[in-house]
């Protein structure tokens, strides 16, 4: 298979093209034949322009590849080895959603010849592969795996808006169905990973490497969340906490905040899934879901009920004589929630990028809504018409007016360099910022301040 590939023989199919397929694809079109795959019809002609749907790579990433875009299923005939790429969500019950996966199996699946090799990237829980993608593969085929076609998994390692932990530069896990895969795979990978691969001894090992490396994540971001509430109840600022015990040297630096987007977001979820199915409670995995899940809606109530408390004389801590005047007029008495305005500063999963998924803003949003104070959202990043179709939530252009609270919800570069006279010139006197980040923890003695 790597040799005839190679060789030109054979061509390399990507089913999705999005963050994680579009880079895949167009790196291995640096050296082999590739036919990308995606049932988006206005993201296929973008590509073929040179345009990156996703807005991560430039033109240039375009030039020179030996690559063709459809949305036409049946040219997976002229692919040997494909790759599918395409997203695993989770519903509204926060259950595994296999639909974009199975459905990509079965497209795979109808047009699967004896010899080929199939990889799937796409974040499963453990023994997903085996159990419903190959099973589905066979029945679409009429073929049999191992005898006749091959199966590999090769967990994603794709971070959106992180230029240094490339595809190139980090190392890629790989796995087969046996030993013949996954060495195949394992070279076939090796022509686009500079940083080389990992040889997984069973698809599940790879599986379950990949859920545990967000899941990791989501437990300790989900203890410095608990720490935050915990330390808000006793005025200590949790930044300055972690800035402290960072001094010793195995102190792990996980900072709070809102944990959305495709990955941290939703793969435990898939490992919940799995141990429930095998009667078993993961009792920290979901702990730390509910606490990550909670926090938009905690944001949301500490800004109101800190807006309604201004007016009390030393509540600010403010040292400025002319900052502390303008901050104890505080709310007008008599404002009741209607009359609250609040701005949202980027409604993105995280910053620097545009991708809106299971971003958790939209529940401080919602929250604040359901008070029926006035709230206005704006992101440099974010595609509006996609906001509104995703969320219900209007994206402004600007700010309009002054504001009784401005909640920096993602810190956009855009949004890092921000002074204080910047934030005048949205706050009302008496104002509050709130810093969900904690990166103008500077300003904190010029205007009544809170971050988590």
């Amino acid at each position: 298979m790597y040799k005839e590939i190679v060789s030109g023989k054979e061509k390399i199919a990507v089913v999705g093209l999005g963050y994680v397929g579009l880079p895949l694809a167009l790196e291995f079109a640096k050296k082999v034949d590739v036919i990308g795959v995606d049932v988006n019809e206005g993201h296929v002609a973008k590509l073929w322009r040179g345009e990156d749907p996703n807005g991560e790579l430039g033109s240039d990433s375009f030039a020179d590849r030996k690559i063709s875009f459809t949305t036409n299923p049946a040219e997976l005939k002229g692919a040997k080895f494909i790759i599918i790429a395409v997203p695993t969500p989770v519903d509204k019950y926060n259950k595994p959603d296999l639909k974009p996966l199975l459905t990509a199996t079965k497209s795979v699946g109808k047009y699967l010849k004896k010899g080929d090799y199939v990889v799937y990237e796409s974040t499963v829980y453990p023994g997903c592969t085996e159990e419903e993608c190959i099973p589905l593969l066979e029945q679409m085929s009429g073929l049999n795996c191992g005898l006749d076609f091959k199966v590999g998994y090769s967990p994603e390692r794709i971070n959106p808006g992180d230029l240094e932990h490339s595809l190139q530069n980090t190392i890629k896990i790989v796995s087969g169905c046996d030993e013949e895969s996954l060495e195949e795979i394992a070279k076939t990978y090796e022509l686009v990973v500079k940083a080389g691969v990992h040889r997984a001894p069973a698809m599940k090992v790879a599986e379950a490497a990949k859920i545990i490396e967000n899941t990791q994540r989501d437990v300790n971001i989900a203890l410095m969340n608990e720490l935050s509430i915990l330390f808000n109840r006793m005025n200590i600022n949790t930044y300055d906490v972690l800035n402290a015990a960072g001094t010793k040297w195995n102190f792990m630096k996980f900072s709070p905040g809102l944990v959305g987007g495709h990955c941290i977001g939703v793969d435990p979820y898939y490992l919940v899934h799995k141990a429930a199915e095998l009667k078993y409670h993961t009792q920290m995995v979901a702990s730390g879901r509910f606490v990550n899940d909670s926090m938009g809606g905690y944001i949301a109530k500490q800004t109101v009920k800190r807006i309604l408390a201004s007016g009390k004389e030393g509540d600010s801590g403010v040292k400025n004589e002319s900052a502390k005047i303008a901050i104890n007029s505080g709310v007008k008495k008599g404002t009741t929630l209607e009359n609250l305005r609040v701005l949202v500063m980027g409604v993105t999963y995280k910053e620097n990028v545009s991708d809106i998924r299971n971003s958790k803003v939209s529940d401080i949003v919602n929250e604040l809504v359901s008070y029926n104070i006035d709230v206005d959202v704006i992101d440099p990043k974010a595609d509006a018409h996609e906001v509104l179709e995703e969320y219900k939530i209007r994206i402004q252009k600007e700010p309009v007016g002054l504001y009784h609270a401005v909640i920096v919800a993602v810190s956009h570069k855009e949004y890092v360099g921000l002074s204080a006279d910047d934030f005048r010139k949205l706050l009302m006197p008496g104002g509050l910022l709130v810093d969900v980040r904690g990166i103008y923890r500077s300003l904190s003695k010029e205007f009544r301040y809170w971050s988590l």
